[in-house]
């Protein structure tokens, strides 16, 4: 099988051009494929002919959204509809990665897990532009499949373990992290498992979501990354999102259900055994 995969320099994108080995793959990232450029990609996307594309591309950093909304619409909304059309023309199956922030964080209850057919209600500018290239992928291609997927980290980061570890293994005051924000830890290397079994699996459409099992809070999760790193030397302390405010506002809980991998009998590890994986791969020389 051809898989085209846009935003593929990315964390997730590399993940997927290394678990996809059995697989012909294609980069499409900057400067040769642009997104915006509707007829440029659609072109391109033509002269490649995939059997599928899996579309990462996307603007991700929250509060630069909050900042650059024409931006983010731009690429998260109007990209989508550029990658959709392009997929379209092709006949290639399109697998849109979508996000968390669709939903408003605000569960009616604890515990909870949003699942794929509770309505969104996203309170970002992230959220609402990537609702939207959701509504778009769907509309233009009824037979996407939109991935959700959440608090990701991956080999060569960014991400919020690597960022724990470099902070962990330096000297300092303890490190305060957030302790009232849930969700699912989730790793890039769960995400491409789950693409693979999509890709497997030609009749399923729309909403999947695709995150690890189990939920936590920030601060939880950073406690697991200092116990499974040795040199992790300094403290980590619960505050409060309100001592950290940020322009977007951030989920109380977002964490995903995932009903529809369930109803297929596929199971996404625990986040606790991703990340240990994760971490004896990623870190494996401080781990000697």
């Amino acid at each position: 099988m051809k898989i085209l995969i846009t935003g593929g320099k990315g964390m997730l994108g590399r993940t997927l051009v290394r678990e996809l080995a059995g697989h012909e793959t294609v980069v499409a990232d900057l400067p040769e494929w642009d997104i915006t450029d509707a007829d440029a990609f659609t072109e391109r996307v033509l002269s490649v002919a995939p059997d599928a594309v899996v579309h990462c591309a996307a603007m991700t950093k929250v509060d630069d959204c909050e900042a650059k909304s024409d931006l983010a619409y731009r690429l998260n909304e109007e990209g989508t509809r550029n990658v959709a059309t392009a997929c379209r023309a092709a006949g290639a199956r399109l697998i849109a990665i979508s996000t968390d922030y669709v939903f408003s964080g605000e569960p009616p209850r604890e515990p909870w897990a949003w699942s794929e057919t509770d309505i969104p209600r996203p309170r970002t500018v992230y959220g609402m532009s990537k609702f939207a290239g959701e509504q778009m992928a769907q509309m233009i291609c009824p037979d996407a499949v939109i991935l959700r997927i959440a608090w990701l980290y991956g080999p060569g980061g960014p991400s919020f373990v690597h960022t724990m570890v470099k902070l962990g293994s330096q000297e300092g005051e303890p490190l305060k992290v957030v302790d009232d924000q849930r969700g699912n830890p989730t790793s890039t290397k769960a995400v491409a498992d789950v693409v693979k079994f999509i890709l497997s699996k030609p009749s399923v459409s729309g909403i999947v979501h695709a995150t690890c099992e189990d939920q936590c809070t920030w601060c939880e999760f950073a406690r697991e990354i200092k116990r499974l790193v040795p040199g992790f030397v300094r403290e980590i302390v619960p505050c409060t999102t309100a001592e950290f405010p940020r322009p977007a506002p951030r989920p109380r809980n977002s964490a995903l259900k995932k009903s529809v991998l369930n109803l297929l009998g596929y199971r996404t590890p625990k986040w606790q055994d991703a990340l240990a994986d994760f971490v004896r791969s990623e870190f494996a020389e401080k781990m000697v």
